[in-house]
This record gives structure tokens, C-alpha cells and sequence, in this order.
């Protein structure tokens, strides 16, 4: 794994200098789990920040914080994606619930270090799906770990069958908020591939869309343009050349510039 690690980052670094003489931003995408492999995130999220004008890095799972603050320090913003639920035990004090899904503990601890290193160095952050219930996690929120057993009168498929780039439920974003200048709608239909969401807003933070259900689709950090989430997947429209939410990406790409200049 140690091997692994260091190939992965030897690769980072080069890539990362590539970008820098290119003057286009290297946007760290968080790595899913998988055995025997420490970089592995969908083609999606890569193609969705190339779209935008960034270049792409998966940032390697380490539990070692001076890698990781090495493997930050030569990128300009990360996007935690999604994948399995968050162990509600460890992380906002809950049993689980027999509706849980897997959980991988290594995951969980990477993306919260992740997650609040960038933080903590004011870097732009995009939390998609298990991403956007992380942000809400790691600074003390809370979850549905179920929707259908837990959340009364639910009245929405959050986890559909048709494809990724195919909207199958509307959600309702509040005007003025980041998700709203990044798309300019205050109603969209969105796809949905969840079971868990955000329940308690983590302090500091605020929802900013709704499903009709009552389900919270998007926050951000409050007093911050770099600091948001949403629970769809908009890398799965953007991904397949439909443009309806590549505004988010765009914007993480303006942030990421501004703060590359910010760290000269």
C-alpha cells in the first residue's frame, strides 16, 4: 500500500506541476474505496471538471495527515464524491438502523481529515451525494440514515433507476444562494441515488434546496462562496454534455483560480 501511495503521489506532483505551467487549476477529487486500490473515482467527475477548465487528480485514501497535507498543498480545490453510507456511530453519535447500508471505516476517516484540512485552509470544497452528507458530518451535523423507514411522509424515489444524466424529481433552491448563481433556477429536476441525507445542519452551515419532500438537497458554509454541497449528481449531466448544472463546476473552478493566486 505504502508503494502504492507513493507512486500515487509521485504522479500528483507531476501532474500537479503540468497544471501550474498550463495556469489551470488542479482540482483534487476524492478517491473511492476499493481492495487492493488506493486511486479510484468515476470517469464522471474527472470529465465534469475537464469541461469546466480545471485539470483532475484523484487525491490517494491516506490516514497519514503530513501526506495528505502534502498531497493539498499542490491542489486548488477538492470535490468529495460519493459512494457508501457513514458509519453513524463513530461519527454523529447515532446506533444504526437496519436499513444501513455497508460502511467503509478507512473512507470515513480519510474524508473527514480531508474535508477539514481543506476547510481549514479556506480552500474551495464541493461535496457531491455521500460527499455532501461528509461536509454536513465532519462539522457536526447530523443524518437520515434511511429515508423511506425515517423520514415521515417522504413522497420521492431518492434512488432512481434511470440513467445519471436523466433529472427523475424537482427540487426547490432558495434565490440568492450559491447554488442558485451557479444555475440560475429556483426549481430543477434533479437525478437521485440515496438513501441517506442530511437531517441536523451542521453549525455554521445552511440549506439552501429542498426536494418536494421536505429533503435537503443543497447547503453551503455560511459567509463563504467556497464552501457548498449538494446531494444529487450534477457530474452525471455534465458528464453527458448537458450543460443545466455546469455552472457548479465553473464556479469551483473560479474559487480554485482565486485561491491559487491567494497562495503564490
Amino acid at each position: 500500500m505504502k508503494r502504492i501511495l507513493t507512486f500515487a503521489l509521485a504522479l500528483l506532483l507531476t501532474l500537479s506541476l503540468f497544471a501550474q505551467g498550463s495556469k489551470k487549476p488542479v482540482i483534487g477529487i476524492s478517491s473511492g474505496w476499493g481492495e487492493g486500490s488506493s486511486t479510484q473515482a468515476p470517469l464522471t467527475y474527472v470529465e465534469s471538471v475537464i469541461r469546466a477548465g480545471g485539470v483532475p487528480m484523484v487525491i490517494p485514501l491516506t490516514q497519514d495527515p503530513d501526506l495528505l497535507a502534502a498531497m493539498l498543498d499542490r491542489v486548488d480545490a477538492v470535490i468529495m464524491t460519493g459512494g457508501e453510507d457513514i458509519d453513524p456511530l463513530k461519527w454523529y453519535g447515532e446506533q444504526p438502523v437496519n436499513e444501513m447500508g455497508s460502511i467503509v471505516p478507512q473512507r470515513d476517516s480519510f474524508d473527514i481529515a480531508l474535508i477539514r484540512m481543506a476547510v481549514g485552509r479556506n480552500m474551495p470544497l464541493l461535496g457531491i451525494c455521500r460527499g455532501h452528507q461528509l461536509l454536513n458530518v465532519a462539522f457536526g451535523g447530523t443524518l437520515y440514515q434511511d429515508i423511506p423507514s425515517q423520514v415521515k411522509g417522504s413522497t420521492v424515489k431518492h434512488n432512481q433507476k434511470a440513467p445519471r444524466y436523466y433529472g427523475t424529481h424537482t427540487i426547490n433552491i432558495e434565490k440568492g444562494s450559491l447554488l442558485y448563481q451557479q444555475i440560475g433556477l429556483e426549481q430543477v429536476a434533479v437525478n437521485s441515488f440515496h438513501h441517506q441525507a442530511v437531517k441536523d445542519v451542521a453549525p455554521g452551515f445552511k440549506a439552501t434546496a429542498h426536494s418536494v419532500d421536505g429533503v435537503i438537497e443543497a447547503i453551503e458554509k455560511e459567509g463563504s462562496n467556497r464552501i457548498y454541497s449538494v446531494q444529487f449528481h450534477p457530474e452525471g449531466f455534465t458528464a453527458s454534455n448537458i450543460d443545466t448544472f455546469i455552472g457548479i463546476f465553473k464556479h469551483l473552478i473560479k474559487e480554485a483560480n482565486a485561491y491559487r493566486a491567494e497562495n503564490k
